[in-house]
């Protein structure tokens, strides 16, 4: 196994003669809860597309647990073991709890069924479907969503969304979960259990999450590390507190 399982080597993207994000070099050890932060337009949210392949970086490249993954396309990403949510949530709506969580079943090879076994319902489709809907129930257990699996996914407060979304995320059963902004548009009490979550999430799952986040108290109470970005570049990185108190990162929040 890799040392880290992530690393980055002088990670960029260019769109025309904009750098949008330059030499970044990022390496988290496994089960690390690490923040990935800075004002906004910073490139933070560049980052992680490039990690998920929906951009193919124009320089450097990066790699998981060793593996590198870099001009993969997001299908194939996601099957190597990274898996995300994103800033504006992005749910199946109009289907139900427990589909949101099967759909992400799919990519597993266990839960796999040929489309004559499903076109004709023979016994291994029914199987399947079977293990599935457990699959997601023991999914949706686990983030106290349970009782509302056969609800839509619409109806869903906005606590209940956020949380629903990285169960579908954890049911590809990734090695890395990027968390891109979760606390956003959390009240204090949702914000307060969903630092509980993403614990248990590490702990539970042996999982390594990177994270992007505007709230810094949330960043200090939950990240082990950070690298801070400022326009596209590496402006700060090292444990949270040095990191947080870096008179330049300071600068680059309130201004000069």
């Amino acid at each position: 196994m890799a040392e880290f399982i992530l690393e980055t080597k002088n990670l960029g993207i260019s769109f025309g003669g904009l750098k949008a994000a330059q030499d970044v070099n990022i390496r988290i050890k496994k089960n690390q809860i690490y923040g990935l932060i800075g004002p906004n337009g910073a490139g933070k949210t560049t980052i992680f597309n490039l990690l998920t392949g929906v951009y193919k970086p124009t320089t450097g490249t990066f790699y998981l647990d060793g593996e590198e993954l870099c001009g993969l396309g997001q299908e194939k990403i996601n099957h190597k073991g990274i898996a995300r949510t994103f800033q504006n949530i992005r749910l199946f709506n109009n289907m139900t709890v427990i589909r949101n969580v099967m759909v992400a079943l799919h990519n597993q090879p266990e839960y796999k069924c040929s489309a004559l076994q499903s076109i004709f319902r023979l016994p291994r489709h029914f199987k399947t479907e079977k293990a599935m809907q457990e699959k997601a129930k023991e999914l949706l257990r686990i983030f106290d969503l349970e009782e509302e699996q056969g609800n839509l996914a619409c109806n869903l407060p906005y606590g209940k969304q956020r949380k629903l979304e990285i169960a579908r995320a954890l049911a590809t059963n990734p090695k890395l979960l990027l968390l891109d902004e979760p606390a956003a548009g959390m009240n204090p009490h949702e914000t307060e259990d969903l630092v509980k979550t993403i614990l248990f999430i590490r702990d539970h799952f042996d999982m390594t999450i990177l994270l992007i986040e505007h709230d810094m108290k949330f960043v200090a109470g939950l990240c082990d590390q950070l690298t801070v970005l400022n326009f596209g570049t590496v402006l700060a990185e090292g444990d949270t507190k040095t990191a947080l108190n870096d008179p330049e990162v300071i600068k680059a929040y309130i201004g000069g």
